[in-house]
């Protein structure tokens, strides 16, 4: 059915590795995902873990050389593309195959279900099919499937998990048909489906695949089921949804917008602002990061945008800054699942202390907190300085932007970040007198923790490597633009938003109490908005029915009665008329009665 392009053929990593570089990787996930269910449960990780290991060693190779390889063929009538090989959907391979990798060993570790990691790999399935999409058919189809997998990763949990997974279902049923529909506006204009042909979504489907594509990054009063669905199932379960929704749709964001846009970047920034502030006030350690998902997006959206004042670099920043994010916002789901899962507590505040008890998980925690607040070197101090950069730069080009409102929503968000995680880090393991002694973290829990972090200080000190697996990378090294993130001025001002987050926290320790029991999201109103609306609309269709069905069936009985009855109903008209016919008229007469009403019913 499939055809492989000559150009796949003629790749020398193609030839040097076999046939190996050129089977969508998402296909030995889906098998490995049967596997662990069919095997005994070391077997089944096992083999999972090979999988997605696999897709990050695939991603690895065909990057040397490999790019532009793909499987391409029609589908009803349309050319597709089911394994697209650029330097954006390599860098995604990479960081996607390398973190699950970490995730099915978490998994193991924790004693997931096995139904779980089952689910879960699904899930990176469908993520890894959309990120090698080669165009919008493939990548609809695949994105529709992520919403699924991951649902059904949740709903696995069962309690509280169910109702939130329904309405996850719900918000993302409905992005991915808005983003349909932007599809199908796209074809009608472009006349093609693929990626190689157009740049991006045609203008005309703009809107509709920003609204789409946006539920999914958690647009700010989009973005409800992030912290409502996250904390809710398995603690292993979160480390996978953490990761791979979000930065999925951040990805496609940009194949929809590789021109970028203001209106993109300011939306970021405002994601940046609003996620960090309503971190701020949650007690819940895996609703306290869901929260800061949103913020980190903002980051990687506000990268993509400036695109259209900065350029490449700025392109290059939101990208780094994924990468980085799917590295430490693992880790830091990871740390605080392990903490759950020892303790089985979930509100910070019935924590503290733990650090003695709980070395390694402090430590860890330690670094996923260090990268994703930017503190110098960890690898979110060299994506979050290239998106500021990047914000800084606009105050050059664009007249109405010199007030420099993005720069400084992204600084607050900074500051916030900071704010956040001395808040969770103070109150899990810090916070009062240890009343808890749970054991440390499981080896494998351990070893995916170990190589979430390690990645987080390697990119961080040898981050010319970071910058190597980004697009445009010949452009960010070259002597013009070339990027020194351990100047003195980012170190300075690294350093200022450390001083500002631990000042913060401290002064504003108490209101920030007293808001959280009286600030409430948007979820407070939306939910039962959503619940009545649905409810009452459930009872008024209910009721019109009823109202109809009573209507037609009394109008039945009174024919019935009359045509049983017709001289009484001849007498309560106050007719005095003698009824006489004979079987011949009677017919027809209701012939003719009959031939009325289907005419009156045919015309309406």
């Amino acid at each position: 059915m499939t055809a492989v392009l000559p150009a796949l053929a003629a790749s020398p990593v193609v030839t040097a590795t076999g046939v190996l570089t050129s089977i969508p990787p998402y296909v030995l996930i889906a098998f490995a995902a049967l596997a662990v269910l069919a095997l005994p449960r070391r077997a089944g990780h096992a083999v999972a873990a090979l999988a997605t290991g696999f897709t990050f060693v695939q991603a690895v190779l065909l990057g040397d050389g490999g790019a532009g390889a793909h499987l391409a063929t029609t589908f009803l009538g349309f050319d597709v593309v089911f394994f697209n090989v650029d330097q954006f959907s390599l860098l995604m391979g990479v960081v996607v195959g390398f973190l699950a990798t970490a995730a099915v060993l978490y998994a193991y570790g924790s004693e997931a279900p096995t139904w779980v990691t089952a689910f879960a790999l699904i899930y990176v399935a469908t993520t890894v099919g959309t990120i090698y999409a080669g165009d919008w058919l493939t990548l609809i189809f695949f994105w529709e499937l992520m919403a699924v997998t991951s649902t059904l990763l949740v709903w696995q949990h069962g309690g509280a998990a169910v109702r939130a997974g329904y309405r996850y279902a719900l918000y993302h049923g409905t992005g991915g048909t808005i983003l349909l529909a932007a599809v199908i506006v796209h074809y009608a204009n472009a006349g093609t489906f693929l990626f190689s042909a157009t740049a991006g979504l045609h203008p005309a489907a703009a809107l509709l695949g920003a609204v789409g594509i946006g539920i999914n990054c958690g647009f700010v009063f989009l973005h409800s089921w992030l912290p409502d669905t996250y904390p809710r199932p398995h603690v292993a379960a979160s480390v996978f949804l953490s990761v791979f929704t979000t930065k999925t749709a951040a990805y496609v964001m940009y194949r929809a917008f590789p021109e970028g846009g203001m209106w993109l970047a300011y939306i970021g920034g405002f994601m940046a602002v609003y996620g960090a502030f309503f971190a701020l006030l949650q007690y819940d350690p895996r609703r306290l990061l869901s929260y800061h998902i949103q913020a980190q997006v903002g980051y990687m959206l506000a990268g993509f945008g400036l695109a259209t004042a900065v350029g490449e670099f700025a392109v290059t920043g939101g990208f780094a800054h994924l990468f980085n994010n799917v590295l430490y916002k693992s880790l830091l789901f990871m740390a605080v699942g392990v903490v759950i899962y020892r303790t089985g507590v979930e509100d910070i505040r019935d924590m503290g202390g733990l650090w003695r008890v709980m070395p390694l998980t402090f430590l860890l925690y330690v670094v996923g907190a260090a990268s994703i607040t930017a503190v110098p070197g960890f690898n979110g101090f060299v994506s979050k300085g290239m998106v500021l950069d990047s914000a800084h730069e606009i105050h050059n080009y664009v007249l109405l932007l010199d007030s420099g409102l993005l720069w400084w929503l992204l600084v607050l968000g900074g500051v916030g970040t900071f704010m956040s995680f001395i808040k969770l880090g103070y109150y899990v393991f810090f916070h009062g007198s240890a009343t808890l002694s749970p054991d440390d973290a499981t080896a494998f829990q351990t070893a995916g923790m170990v190589l979430a972090g390690g990645a987080c200080v390697f990119f961080g000190v040898f981050y010319t490597q970071l910058i190597e697996l980004m697009p445009f990378t010949d452009l960010i090294l070259s002597d013009e633009v070339y990027f020194k993130p351990y100047s003195r001025s980012h170190l300075t001002e690294s350093a200022a938003l450390l001083v500002a987050g631990f000042a913060g926290f401290f002064a504003l320790k108490r209101p920030l109490g007293w808001l959280a029991h009286r600030m409430p999201d948007v979820d407070a109103v939306l939910f039962p908005a959503a619940f009545y609306l649905g409810r009452g609309s459930v009872w008024g269709v209910t009721e019109l029915w009823a109202a109809v069905d009573r209507v037609v069936m009394d109008l039945v009985g009174v024919i019935e009665w009359t045509a049983m009855h017709p001289r009484e109903a001849v007498s309560r008209l106050g007719l005095d008329v003698e009824i006489r016919t004979g079987i011949g008229r009677s017919v027809l007469l209701l012939t003719l009665v009959a031939g009325v009403a289907l005419f009156v019913f045919a015309l309406s």
